[in-house]
């Protein structure tokens, strides 16, 4: 047993509570090298030979390690654990004290309570969102009386300048409710409306008012009242990192130096404050002098942009907040941040935009979750790009999984692209097929499918600003196929509750043919997932035993059925870049 790779500890993602009395647990161990994993688990305060056992089961695996997980039940909440762990040379303990052939000399890891205030709780109706982001100016022109001046003609074709206006707003964006009802999503996600000079509105000049070229405040509750009536929720962007140049108190500083009462809001070098030939403070990214970073540790500071959340939350009735470049905002800030928002709106989901590892902001006391930029990376390798075969691609979903606690994971937002990346379609070389299949797996996969506006008619474009053109609405330039098999998937998550709030085992892996599945099971309810990324069409077998002795499977995209009466066992073809929805026949 190589005990080097064993690893486990009474916190975060190893152990975090699943429920008011329940404990998840998992164990890392090296790649096939344990046959077992249990647990024997008691009451802290029970004798030592008093306990439970345990088995774990073999949650996945990435290229190094295995993972194992279980649910320890817990009526008085006070837990102790040690594991056995068993491999081709026999048992072994494993506890806090490290390995021991007997049970007493490991030690036990102790998680002394599950408190309430310590539950990572996100808000239900996450498990059942599929949510669509919104470039507000790029989506549609409601009113072409609040255009800037100097507004570009309206084309998908056109390739937008940093500095283009196309003219849309709230108002567009209400009268596309309809189509957005239809395409099924049921969260938006705007980014900025606050006033700003620039279109893409992350340079903030006052965070209380709507830039009137997308309405005002009254637009703004108009849509959210008009998108509740539709069951869809609205999600604003906070950009609480940095502040825009023309912001009030950036202002005064730029007029009375160190004076100011408000010097200490940013960081600043020396004074006077200057531009060029750099800036002399500090900013978002490297010397972009329109956005100076804000000083989120200074009382004034934080009372005032949490001012900001309460009041946007409150006033316009929003369900939550998307927060830019969360990563470089100290945790402090976003720990008030996420009780301020709660205390208003306890359904409130509030995602960060981290790139990388969220682990420190996933605990539950910050973010509900993040945008999933891991999950969109491995996605681009495996079904765009084709850099990975099927086997690298389960290592990396695992690892991702394995990074946060359970709840963290339902509430994903699981992109494909953004405002910020190229065009997936433009990604996959204009292969539509790579990208259908690639859709099939974020609408099928633990989390909440993001859809960046246009995608779903196969709108392209390369990296910022050429993937912000303005939205494809003319029907003839519209890839209708594609857009069929947005709202065929879309309403195949929401009629198939294991698709929303299921749990995940991968199925099939074959790196030799790039062939991948999975199952999601909730309750008794299965439902398993195949795909065959590869130009070649293949036969696959695959076990049946998730599906609990079903006599007859049906493919939900194409209507296939196959008898399973008797089998351990399903063949099953799939055609090239082709994939598969199985469900029971009841």
């Amino acid at each position: 047993m190589w005990k080097e790779a064993v690893f486990h500890r009474p916190e975060g993602p190893y152990a975090h509570p699943a429920g008011p009395r329940e404990l998840r647990v998992r164990l890392r161990a090296k790649r096939g090298d344990l046959f077992s994993c249990h647990l024997f688990h008691g009451d802290r305060y029970g004798g030592e030979e008093e306990g439970d056992i345990l088995r774990l089961e073999k949650a996945g695996s990435d290229e190094l390690f295995d993972w194992f997980e279980g649910v320890i039940p817990s009526a008085t909440r006070r837990l102790r654990y040690v594991f056995y762990l068993e491999g081709e040379e026999g048992g072994l303990w494993y506890g806090e004290k490290g390995f021991a052939a007997d049970r007493r000399e490991a030690g036990a890891f102790q998680y002394p309570y599950i408190c309430e205030g310590d539950l990572y709780r996100v808000p239900d109706w996450a498990k059942d969102g599929v949510v669509y982001q919104i470039f507000p100016d790029r989506f549609f022109n409601g009113d072409e009386g609040n255009d800037p001046e100097g507004t570009d003609p309206w084309s998908a074709a056109a390739r937008p300048r940093p500095d283009s206006f196309y003219g849309g707003d709230l108002r567009g964006i209400i009268e596309k409710l309809p189509y957005l009802e239809a395409l099924g999503v049921n969260v938006l996600y705007l980014t900025p409306i606050f006033l700003s000079p620039s279109n893409h509105k992350y340079d903030t000049t006052d965070y209380y008012r709507v830039d009137p070229a997308f309405g005002d405040a009254e637009t703004l509750k108009e849509l959210v009242r008009l998108a509740h009536q539709r069951g869809i929720r609205v999600l604003l962007d906070a950009v609480f990192n940095h502040a825009g140049y023309g912001f009030f108190a950036f202002q005064d500083v730029l007029q009375r130096g160190e004076d100011s009462p408000y010097a200490d809001w940013f960081f600043i070098e020396d004074f006077p404050v200057v531009t060029t030939p750099r800036p002399n403070y500090e900013t978002f990214a490297n010397g972009v002098w329109t956005m100076p970073k804000l000083n989120t540790a200074h009382p004034e500071v934080r009372a005032y942009l949490l001012d900001v959340a309460e009041y946007w939350t409150r006033e316009a009735e929003i369900d939550g907040w998307r927060l830019d470049v969360a990563n470089e905002v100290d945790h402090r800030f976003w720990r008030a941040f996420r009780d301020r928002v709660k205390e208003v709106n306890p359904e409130a989901l509030i995602v960060g935009e981290i790139w990388h590892d969220a682990g420190p902001w996933l605990q539950g006391d910050q973010f509900d979750s993040v945008m999933n930029y891991l999950f969109r990376d491995a996605v681009l390798d495996f079904f765009a790009a084709g850099r990975i075969g099927a086997d690298r691609f389960d290592a990396l979903l695992t690892r991702t999984r394995m990074l946060y606690p359970e709840q963290a994971h339902f509430a994903m937002f699981n992109l494909l692209g953004s405002h910020d990346t190229e065009r997936f379609l433009t990604t996959c070389g204009g292969r539509l097929e790579r990208m259908r299949l690639a859709v099939l797996f974020q609408m099928t996969y633990p989390g909440m499918p993001m859809i960046y506006y246009g995608d779903e008619v196969g709108m392209c474009g390369g990296p910022d600003p050429d993937c912000r053109r303005p939205m494809m609405w003319e029907e003839e330039r519209q890839n209708r196929e594609l857009l069929a098999h947005y709202r065929k998937l879309i309403a195949l998550r929401k009629e198939l509750r294991p698709l929303r709030r299921g749990d995940f085992r991968t199925w099939l892996v074959d790196p030799l043919r790039n062939l991948y599945g999975f199952v999601r099971w909730d309750g008794e309810s299965c439902v398993g997932v195949l795909f065959n990324n590869s130009p070649h069409e293949h036969r696959v077998e695959v076990d049946l035993h998730p599906f609990g002795g079903a006599e007859k499977l049906r493919d939900a995209l194409s209507g296939k059925t196959i008898d399973a009466a008797g089998r351990s066992r399903m063949p099953w073809t799939l055609p090239p870049y082709q994939g598969a929805i199985l469900t029971p026949v009841e």
